[in-house]
């Protein structure tokens, strides 16, 4: 017979083999929206095109795995194998945010096109100039990535406000996309638009690419990249109804002393916009 611990360990080897090719992780909760008192369920995902395989929580995987309602900060009580990773029942009214980063992993690059065309997709057009200046191989080097991900849950009205947690890298809203009034958006079925920081070390991050998937309720997806201005800010339209997952990765030399020469820092945020009134 096997255990419930053994079964998430298959899944999670399963998924390793994938990981090179699927590099987006996220959290999904089953719903974004939810009463006081009703179960909150959320997965891990990792996954392309907003698309992925739920992953168990794993307590050796992961440094920080919190949630967060008003005031209150607390550990989000998951077990190891625990798949949805996240289930609890709020019993006040607010804006929940679901926070965790995970210990690095490594990936291997057999040849460098392939590393170029992933840097280059995230926003890294200058990376072979970068490689060869610090004298680095151009095949056979490994890459070590951590993963720094947020949610965004209403709990009743949803009232609150998404903040700075502390994070390696992170996305924070400025606006409460359930409740607040957000900067008017172009085109058919615009909800506004929501403004949010990304941060790096506790500092806005001007200049960098964001990516925006948009996910509407019949699984179309839409990809559109943006880039923060000088405060680290940017904003990002939504759709009524659509579900957006925000990722956006730091590319930095990997410390001195060990097999990988370069360290991938990814935040991601995901949450709904409401349907049209």
């Amino acid at each position: 017979m096997w255990s419930r611990l053994s079964i998430a360990a298959l899944v999670a080897l399963s998924v390793n083999a994938v990981t090179v090719s699927a590099h987006e992780f996220w959290i999904e909760p089953e719903h974004y929206q939810v009463a006081v008192q009703e179960e909150i369920r959320a997965r891990f995902r990792n996954g392309e095109n907003f698309k992925g395989v739920g992953l168990p929580f794993f307590d050796r995987r992961s440094t920080l795995f919190d949630r967060v309602l008003g005031d209150e900060r607390a550990d989000a009580g998951a077990r190891s194998g625990d798949n949805p990773a996240f289930a609890w029942t709020s019993p006040e009214d607010g804006l929940l945010v679901i926070a965790h980063e995970t210990t690095s992993s490594t990936v291997s690059y057999k040849t460098w096109e392939k590393f170029a065309a992933f840097a280059d997709h995230k926003g890294f057009p200058d990376i072979r100039a970068r490689h060869e200046a610090r004298g680095l191989p151009m095949d056979g080097f490994t890459e070590s990535y951590t993963r720094h991900v947020k949610a965004l849950v209403a709990v009743g009205t949803g009232a609150g406000q998404d903040r700075a947690l502390g994070l390696a890298t992170e996305f924070v809203a400025l606006a409460n996309p359930y409740t607040d009034s957000l900067a008017p958006g172009d085109g058919t079925g615009s909800a506004g638009s929501l403004p949010v920081l990304l941060l790096y070390q506790g500092a806005p991050r001007a200049d960098a690419q964001i990516e925006i998937f948009e996910r509407l309720r019949d699984d179309t997806v839409t990809i559109s990249t943006t880039r923060t201005d000088a405060r680290g800010q940017a904003l990002i339209p939504l759709r009524h109804g659509a579900e957006y997952l925000l990722d956006a990765v730091v590319l930095r030399p990997a410390p001195d002393g060990g097999k990988p020469v370069w360290e991938t820092l990814w935040a991601g945020l995901t949450f709904r916009a409401p349907d049209a009134p």
